[in-house]
């Protein structure tokens, strides 16, 4: 499943900055950056609760957001692209 994580995390203090950075650091695992608060990742089912579960932790609910976009497997059908950025494609390899 094509998966589009967006979040907005408060950052007012070094908590906040802190919550930031570990949402970033678990985004990173599940997919690749495309904007600066913008993931999109190609996960299993299990891995998409795990990414869920993960950001739900890391989370202040009380100030901070989360949206987790399932496209599903069509994706690429749904995803356009305008700009100067080469698009990201998740079926490609992925190497470190």
């Amino acid at each position: 499943m094509y998966v589009l994580v967006t979040y907005d995390v408060a950052t007012a203090d070094a908590a906040g900055r802190k919550r930031l950075a570990g949402v970033a650091k678990t985004c990173v695992r599940y997919g690749q950056r495309v904007q600066n608060s913008v993931f999109e990742c190609q996960v299993t089912p299990s891995e998409y609760v795990e990414l869920r579960e993960a950001l739900r932790r890391i989370c202040d609910e009380s100030c901070d957001t989360v949206r987790l976009y399932n496209l599903g497997k069509n994706w690429a059908q749904r995803v356009e692209h305008i700009g100067a950025k080469v698009p990201y494609n998740a079926e490609d390899p992925f190497v470190f």
